[in-house]
């Protein structure tokens, strides 16, 4: 029995350890020059849980991640999942290395930094790196691997103090009573009466806790996905709704409706159809991860950027600038050009005029999505983002919005860069 219960633990170590192991993967996939490769053996779950509407919504995003946070709240939530992904990172390396080389030169029990608040402070950093990894990538499907491993290093931690017990008997007794086991023991002792008047010690109490931790991280993330809707600002005329990448764009979100339908009406849009229904991302025409929403050419390519580190210590340190910086631009400032110059001869959409200023420009992309709700009627706004639908790029119209003039109508394949692979909605 002895041995069966080892062989359990090292099982839900190495479990832990996968489960994070598994949400840190697709985080460095996305970006990576090794992008398909890696899908080539993810993809075919994505998809397979993607068919079936009771598991659609573990590919879906419960945060903004293509589009910049239009709150300060969700400002507030991005910025928190940096912090915590820096903080559970160094950390998480600091405790265990005290940890390990504890073992090496036999210092015994591990009672001094952190640990003299708190008897599990790895567990407690490497679930706040798990938050702000969820955070920095929020796919439902991250957030569920983050409840899991949750529940096994709960079990874990317990065990380990059994053990502890075991081996250092008092002493380490006398140690549990002046410290908290994952917060400070001031801040556990209350959450811990409120915890017991909620489950009472009753044999089914381990069985318990873990469900309600599911419940509770799973239950975040649908709730931070409807203050998300409920957030972004959408425009709506006929059949059309434009939801803009950036909150400043909002304004001119009708402005750029109008120019579409009434190139449409010209019968200049053969993609955009009065029967289906269309959510356009409106867009400056270099935004850097359209890539994400249709192929529109080469520029769009993260993956293909070589640049996977670079782009992820961006990511983490510039939550918003690096979604907000032009990909031309920062690449002339990399090598001593002047930024304007650069963009105005290599403006993605060929206009080379000397009076336009990149940062006052009027033109933007228009990315239109088809929507197919399986349902008969029309739909429109926020059901256009709903879990049961499917979203299939058809094209993109670059215009000036102030004007309406049209600059380019061009189809786009099926499939975004990253071919069928469920990217973000939001």
């Amino acid at each position: 029995m002895e041995r069966q219960g080892s062989l359990a633990k090292r099982i839900a170590a190495f479990g832990g350890i996968l489960f994070f192991f598994l949400m840190a993967l697709e985080v460095m996939i996305m970006i990576s020059p090794f992008a398909f490769f890696f899908y080539s053996v993810f993809n075919p779950v994505f998809n397979f849980l993607g068919q079936h509407a009771a598991t659609r919504w573990v590919t879906m995003f419960f945060l903004p991640h293509m589009i910049l946070p239009p709150t300060a709240f969700l400002k507030g939530v991005r910025i928190a999942g940096s912090v915590f992904f820096i903080v559970g990172f160094s950390g998480f390396i600091i405790c265990a290395l005290q940890v390990y080389l504890g073992k090496i030169f036999k210092w015994g029990i591990a009672s001094k930094g952190i640990y003299r608040i708190i008897r599990h402070p790895q567990y407690l950093l490497l679930g706040l790196w798990g938050i702000g990894m969820a955070i920095l990538w929020p796919r439902f499907i991250v957030l569920a691997s983050l409840s899991l491993m949750f529940v096994l290093y709960y079990f874990l931690a317990h065990d380990e103090e059994r053990r502890m017990l075991k081996q250092y008997g008092d002493s380490y007794r006398l140690y549990m009573d002046r410290t908290g086991m994952f917060l400070p023991r001031s801040l556990e002792r209350p959450l811990a009466a409120m915890i017991n008047r909620l489950v009472p010690q009753v044999p089914v109490r381990h069985a318990v806790i873990p469900v309600l931790m599911v419940i509770l991280v799973l239950g975040s993330g649908f709730l931070l996905r409807a203050v998300t809707l409920h957030s972004l600002s959408l425009t709506t005329e006929n059949n059309l709704t434009v939801v803009p990448i950036l909150p400043e764009d909002s304004p001119l979100s009708g402005q750029a409706i109008g120019g579409i339908l009434n190139a449409a009406r010209a019968g200049m849009v053969p993609f955009l159809k009065g029967d289906h229904d269309y959510l356009g991302y409106l867009m400056p025409a270099d935004y850097v991860m359209q890539g994400m929403i249709a192929d529109t050419g080469g520029h769009s390519h993260l993956f293909k950027h070589h640049h996977t580190v670079a782009l992820i210590t961006d990511w983490v340190l510039h939550p918003f600038a690096h979604l907000r910086s032009s990909p031309m631009a920062a690449m002339a400032a990399a090598r001593g050009v002047d930024p304007a110059l650069a963009r105005r001869h290599h403006c993605p959409l060929e206009i080379d005029r000397p009076d336009l200023n990149c940062d006052t420009c009027t033109y933007r992309r228009v990315i239109l999505v088809q929507i197919d709700s399986g349902r008969p009627g029309h739909i429109s706004g926020r059901s256009l983002l709903a879990g049961g639908v499917v979203r299939t790029p058809v094209g993109y119209i670059d215009l000036e919005v102030d004007t309406g003039k049209i600059v380019h109508i061009r189809p786009v394949d099926k499939g975004t860069a990253w071919k069928d692979v469920p990217t973000p909605e939001i």
